[in-house]
């Protein structure tokens, strides 16, 4: 199965339409979505706006060409419209939303989680604990959750995400699939350790309840995003933990992605744009 993978697109119209010609011009069978596909900006229903007059529209492309497309909303997209998010992926045979769930396509299951590591920044949508004794870091400001009219103040968050299940829960909680050997996990964060995690100023914010996940499972392929300038600072954009391949193609101002081949439990891929 030849598929297309790209990851932090944050709305931009051109390189969605770009990546859908790629999948045209490659006859891909689908292209998978990362996570942080809605515009990040100021005004919260913005988000709504582009689902609504953008991506139905995009989706129906897909729908029409018969290229599946596997997606998640990430930790910049506001979680509470994931029903409606839900709903639009639903709309369509071709579009799987699998933020915690899996869909079969071909021979390979599709495993997403979007939850991702305690961060300074404010929204904590999807924030977690990585794992019970790891420390969050210094916060930026109060932790905010976001409702369909704005955002609500978490009053004490360092108190407060200790009460949430970890990353290690919530990998641990993930729908299990078939044939790990088959298995394709699409993980918005990346996993320590291995050089797919190294933000702009050197610090390394990878999930080590991730990278012992990868390490003890052994899947076929893990598929990751989030740290958008990784793959430059380190010149790593993939990489293996034990037998599984971990792929970080990142994402800059101009479109970067993955073309993977996935056949009889042989993986090549390489990556364009970085």
């Amino acid at each position: 199965m030849k598929f297309i993978y790209v990851t932090d697109l944050h709305g931009n119209h051109q390189k969605y339409k770009g990546i859908l010609k790629v999948a045209k011009a490659r006859k891909v069978k689908a292209v998978v979505n990362g996570g942080d596909m809605l515009p990040k900006s100021g005004a919260l229903h913005d988000q709504l706006d582009f689902m609504d007059k953008f991506l139905d529209k995009h989706f129906q492309k897909y729908e029409n060409a018969k290229i599946h497309y596997v997606c998640m909303l990430g930790n910049d997209d506001i979680k509470a419209f994931d029903p409606d998010f839900q709903d639009l992926c639903d709309k369509y045979e071709y579009v799987h939303n699998i933020a915690s769930q899996k869909v079969k396509i071909g021979s390979y299951e599709f495993i997403g989680m979007n939850w991702v590591p305690d961060y300074p920044f404010r929204l904590k949508d999807r924030c977690r604990k990585d794992m019970k004794r790891w420390l969050c870091p210094s916060q930026f400001g109060s932790g905010l959750y976001s409702n369909r009219d704005g955002f609500e103040d978490i009053d004490d968050w360092l108190k407060h995400i200790k009460t949430l299940p970890t990353i290690e829960d919530e990998l641990n909680q993930l729908p299990k699939p078939d044939d790990m050997k088959k298995a394709i996990y699409v993980v918005h964060c990346p996993p320590a350790h291995v050089g797919l995690d190294v933000c702009m100023n050197g610090q390394k914010v990878g999930s080590h309840a991730l990278y012992k996940f990868i390490e003890d499972n052994q899947p076929l392929l893990t598929l990751h995003g989030h740290i958008h300038e990784s793959p430059q600072v380190t010149k790593t954009s993939h990489t293996r933990i034990g037998d599984a391949i971990s792929i970080q193609p990142g994402q800059m101002r101009d479109l970067v992605y993955a073309g993977i081949t996935v056949e009889n439990g042989e993986v090549k891929h390489f990556v364009k744009g970085a």
